[in-house]
């Protein structure tokens, strides 16, 4: 009478291969994912912090005189800002003198004296 190999489990066991093991071992399945950390933290989060601190310092460095244009895309020249104080006047028509108060969050970039914006 023929037996099968199905018959002898131990045989069956023994022909078993090892499973294949990362050759970096097992913290090798978690390089992946600190790899996508990486490049999230340096093409996301990294630049958002440089264009803050740029905003910041645009704020922050904002004189009388200045020409800006607000959030809204309303065009003025800084008529009165204070280092304290959140508010900043803008003179938005020179033959009216019509100001306008705005926050200075409010204020999206100095354009200077070349046309360019300082930030955009």
């Amino acid at each position: 009478m023929w037996s099968t190999i199905e018959s002898y489990p131990s045989i069956l066991l023994l022909a078993q291969d090892d499973a294949a093991t990362s050759p970096l071992g097992p913290l090798g399945s978690l390089l992946p994912f600190v790899m996508i950390a990486v490049l999230f933290y340096f093409m996301l989060i990294r630049p958002e912090r440089k264009k803050r601190a740029e905003t910041t310092s645009m704020l922050e460095n904002m004189k009388k005189n200045d020409r800006v244009v607000t959030i809204g895309g309303i065009h003025g020249v800084v008529v009165n800002v204070q280092k304290d104080s959140e508010d900043v006047t803008l003179r938005i028509d020179d033959s009216t003198n019509t100001k306008m108060r705005v926050l200075r969050s409010a204020i999206s970039r100095i354009v200077t004296d070349d046309g360019e914006a300082s930030q955009d």
